[in-house]
C-alpha cells in the first residue's frame, strides 16, 4: 500500500507540459533520414526488407520473431528519449492482399490488437491515406491510457511487395478511462508517456508465406532522476514490448483468418 502511495505522489510531481522544441528537431531529423532510407529500400525488390540474411529467413520461417533495437546512441533531445526498434516474422500461407486487408479495417483493431487497443475510429478515408483515432492502453506497474490520431498511408512496388507508414500528429493521455469522471489531461497536466510514435511496415510475398516487418520510432519524456522505479518501465520497456505485441498479434490475426494450413 505505501509504495502504491508513494508511487501516486511520484506521478503528480512529474507532470510535463510537451517535449522542448530541441527534442521535436532532434525527432524530426531523426524521422526524416529514416523514411529516406526506407524510400530507397522501397524502391526494388532486392533487399526490400532489412536484415533479411539467408538465416534470419530460416528462423522467421521457423516461426522465430525477430527483434532488434536501433535506438542511436548520443542523441542531442533534450529532455526527452527517442526508442527505435525493428521486428520481422513470416506467416505461412499469407499473401499480400492479406496484410493489407487486416491492416485497413481499422475499426477491427481492438478484436485484433486487444488487450493493448480498446477502441479504434476511422476519421477520414481517401484512396490509400487515412486518418485514424486509436485509444491504446498500456499496463506496466502503471496502467496509462492514450487516445493518439494517426495519418496513415499504404503503397505497393507490385502485388508481392507492399508498405505503410503511419505518423501520430495527436497525443493525449487520458484520466479515468472508461468511468464517468473520464477526462483529456491537458498538456501540462500529461507524462510524456508517448509524445510522438510513427511505425513503418515493409512486406514481401515469398517462400509460400509473407515476411512483415514493422519499425517503430517513439518519444518519450526522459526519467526523472529518483522516478526510475516506478516510470523507467514505461519509457524504457514498453516501446519494444508494445512493437513484440503488435508484430505477434498481427501474425496471429493472419494466420487465423488468411493463414493457409500453418499450425496455431
Amino acid at each position: 500500500m505505501v509504495w502504491i502511495v508513494l508511487a501516486v505522489f511520484a506521478m503528480q510531481a512529474w507532470c510535463v507540459a510537451s517535449p522542448t522544441p530541441a527534442a521535436n528537431s532532434a525527432f524530426g531529423a531523426y524521422v526524416q533520414s529514416l523514411e529516406e532510407r526506407l524510400y530507397r529500400q522501397h524502391g526494388e525488390a532486392r533487399d526490400f526488407l532489412a536484415s533479411t540474411s539467408p538465416e534470419a529467413l530460416r528462423r522467421l520461417r521457423e516461426g522465430e520473431l525477430i527483434v532488434e533495437q536501433l535506438t542511436p546512441s548520443g542523441l542531442d533531445a533534450p529532455g526527452a528519449m527517442l526508442h527505435h526498434w525493428r521486428g520481422t516474422a513470416f506467416v505461412a500461407g499469407a499473401r499480400s492482399e492479406d496484410f493489407e486487408r487486416l491492416m485497413r479495417e481499422f475499426t477491427a483493431y481492438p478484436q485484433h490488437y486487444a488487450p493493448q487497443v480498446v477502441r479504434a475510429r476511422l476519421l477520414s478515408h481517401d484512396g490509400d491515406h487515412y486518418a485514424a483515432l486509436l485509444r491504446v492502453r498500456q499496463h506496466h506497474v502503471l496502467t496509462v491510457v492514450m487516445d493518439t490520431t494517426y495519418d496513415v498511408t499504404f503503397g505497393r512496388l507490385n502485388p508481392r511487395h507492399g508498405y505503410s507508414a503511419s505518423r501520430s500528429i495527436r497525443s493525449a493521455e487520458i484520466e479515468g478511462a472508461g468511468t464517468a469522471h473520464e477526462r483529456e489531461l491537458r498538456a501540462d497536466e500529461e507524462h510524456g508517456f508517448l509524445w510522438r510514435l510513427n511505425s513503418y511496415w515493409s512486406y514481401e510475398e515469398a517462400d509460400g508465406g509473407l515476411y512483415m516487418q514493422i519499425e517503430s520510432v517513439s518519444l518519450t519524456r526522459d526519467i526523472p532522476r529518483g522516478l526510475g522505479w516506478i516510470v523507467g518501465p514505461f519509457v524504457q520497456s514498453i516501446p519494444r514490448e508494445s512493437l513484440e505485441f503488435t508484430l505477434s498479434a498481427t501474425r496471429n490475426a493472419l494466420r487465423g483468418a488468411y493463414g493457409r494450413g500453418e499450425k496455431q
